[in-house]
């Protein structure tokens, strides 16, 4: 661009249309707006097809009445509209057996259905990253719009009414003024009163035994009389709490290790606040994962660790192995990913997120605080998945006065942290946007990393139901390292897939032989499923390769002695 032009564009955007393009940028950082109005444009430009679409919608929304009065006569006549999939918000048979709400529903339906045609014909010469944007916000539109979300056209709150004399409108009522007043809207999901940080949270006994500007380093105690030689680092996300790997008692991946034999440490990070505005993700991989693998080894005099890392501190840990066997440093012996995505080509739903605009549009929200409120990023998470995440507890708090359940999940999930612009920055460009982990550009401390070099044995976990890290950009990576991969697919989402104690419901798939294929879906048709949680299995893995059994470590060292008891101090900011 000329000097002229560059001049030109400056000016332009300290101007009116540039100034109201940034606000636009803060207040949807995703371009849901932008997206729809541009496949909107496209849309106009064929008005027979939306007449025919208009016309159908006529003549859909014309059998409603008389099927819903057949509907007095037999439940079980052929809708007008077919309602598809089962969907829990209309699971209340008063939808199919009541003329009136059958009514609601299939014009719900069909409206939702006219939509969607219309929206179907904006996709033409509209970019694929804006088109998917934009059918999430529809998908968002017609949650807002649901019947259900409202009291007079749901049934389960109408008879719930009844059944109180009124006092669930009552309560909803008190809830929803709450709501407004305390959380800017946000129903609330869970009653966290009943959970206490160290003891039905996070109760795994330890100590720190270090602590940085950026992390402590937990170490836990020993529940067995002997011990594998090879240490654990428990590598979480620095954007969540370091506990959803230490959840509650009978449910914490970290005490199901310490009860099979593994000294385990992990990672508890600091929520950053605005001093921490300029902490970059280098500094979380150097000051993070790299260092606590020194401090460990010189905790317990062992000469190797394995690690386990789960979603980001699953890349950290990459990064650091990747690093560490560049440098010749075979500190690390195996290598454990859970929910972990290192192939960026298709991100799933977070690439709406992660194009260049999109971050451009996250930086200058950060610009005056120096970080994202964690507030702010679990409510963008909640509005991608609004019908199971929002518009759920809309009904269940606000409708029907139900009070929030006390589900150690949702108390974690409750629990967010903020996240630096200079990590969010880097982070995002280098990985999701350029992808140079899997390409073989990304550099760390002046070192190109190989992931080739990854030599060692490994063992990549995915959820079925994981909408953060879909299974198939997890398993993208499988190849891409220096030697085979045992890869599980379990049962579960993002967060319940790792929190994942034997049960009944619990279910895993391996492909027992051979290498593993490129293509996803080949893998999944050779796999079998066993009625087991990927924790027996790992575990077992694990052992394998844990060296032999010593007398358990001290706790801490002369160098690093216990600072505090575990869960520490951090975990609480």
């Amino acid at each position: 661009m000329t000097e002229a032009g560059q001049k030109s564009a400056a000016e332009n955007s300290r101007g009116p249309t540039g100034r109201i393009a940034k606000v636009v940028r803060r207040v949807d950082p995703i371009g849901w707006l932008p997206a729809t109005a541009a496949v909107a444009r496209e849309a106009v430009r064929h008005p027979r097809d939306i007449a025919q679409a208009g016309a159908k919608y006529a003549s859909t929304m014309a059998k409603v009445p008389p099927a819903s009065v057949v509907r007095l006569f037999k439940s079980d006549s052929v809708p007008p509209v077919d309602p598809g999939p089962r969907d829990k918000r209309f699971a209340d048979p008063t939808w199919d057996a009541n003329p009136i709400f059958f009514g609601i529903r299939q014009a719900y339906l069909a409206t939702c259905n006219l939509v969607d045609e219309v929206a179907a014909l904006g996709k033409e010469n509209v970019d694929q990253m804006a088109v998917a944007r934009a059918e999430q916000f529809i998908k968002l539109l017609q949650n807002v719009a649901s019947p259900t979300n409202f009291a007079p056209t749901n049934p389960e709150v109408l008879s719930k009414a009844m059944q109180t004399g009124g006092k669930s409108l009552f309560s909803g009522a008190r809830f929803a003024a709450d709501d407004l007043r305390h959380r800017g809207g946000r129903p609330l999901k869970v009653d966290r009163n009943d959970f206490e940080m160290g003891k039905t949270l996070a109760a795994t006994k330890g100590q720190v035994v270090f602590r940085n500007n950026i992390c402590e380093l937990i170490q836990f105690a020993p529940q067995t009389a002997k011990v594998h030689q090879n240490p654990v680092l428990f590598s979480p996300p620095w954007i969540n709490k370091y506990y959803v790997m230490d959840l509650a008692p009978e449910r914490s991946l970290a005490e199901w290790a310490v009860r099979h034999g593994r000294t385990v440490f992990v990672l508890s990070y600091k929520n950053p606040d605005t001093s921490m505005a300029s902490t970059t993700f280098s500094d979380y991989l150097r000051d993070g994962s790299i260092n606590a693998i020194s401090v460990i080894k010189q905790i317990t005099g062992a000469n190797k660790i394995d690690i386990v890392g789960l979603c980001l501190g699953g890349v950290s840990a990459t990064i650091a192995t990747a690093y560490l066997a560049a440098k010749g440093d075979e500190s690390v012996n195996s290598l454990t990913l859970l929910n972990t995505m290192l192939d960026y080509r298709d991100p799933g739903e977070l690439g709406m997120m992660t194009d260049s605009g999109s971050v451009t549009a996250l930086e200058e929200r950060m610009s005056t605080k120096g970080y994202l409120s964690g507030d702010d990023l679990a409510f963008t998470f909640d509005l991608m998945r609004s019908r199971d995440l929002i518009f759920n507890y809309v009904v269940s708090r606000w409708l029907k006065g139900e009070p929030p359940p006390a589900f150690d999940i949702l108390a974690w999930n409750e629990d967010s942290t903020h996240l630096t612009a200079a990590f969010h920055g880097e982070y995002m460009r280098e990985l999701y946007t350029a992808n140079a982990l899997i390409k073989g550009d990304f550099v760390f401390d002046g070192v190109t990393l190989d992931l080739a070099k990854i030599d060692m044995p490994l063992y990549m976990v995915s959820a079925i139901n994981d909408h953060i890290v879909p299974w198939q950009a997890a398993y993208s990576a499988v190849n891409a390292f220096g030697a085979p991969v045992r890869y599980v697919l379990s049962s579960g989402g993002h967060i319940a897939g790792v929190v994942n104690p034997p049960t009944p419901k619990a279910w895993l798939e391996i492909a027992e032989v051979g290498p593993n294929p490129d293509d996803p879906n080949e893998w999944r048709e050779q796999a079998t499923r066993a009625s087991d949680t990927w924790w027996n299995d790992w575990i077992t893995w694990s052992e394998a390769h844990g060296g032999p059994m010593v007398a358990p470590p001290p706790m801490g060292s002369k160098k690093h002695p216990p600072i505090a008891d575990a869960p520490g101090s951090y975990v609480l900011t």
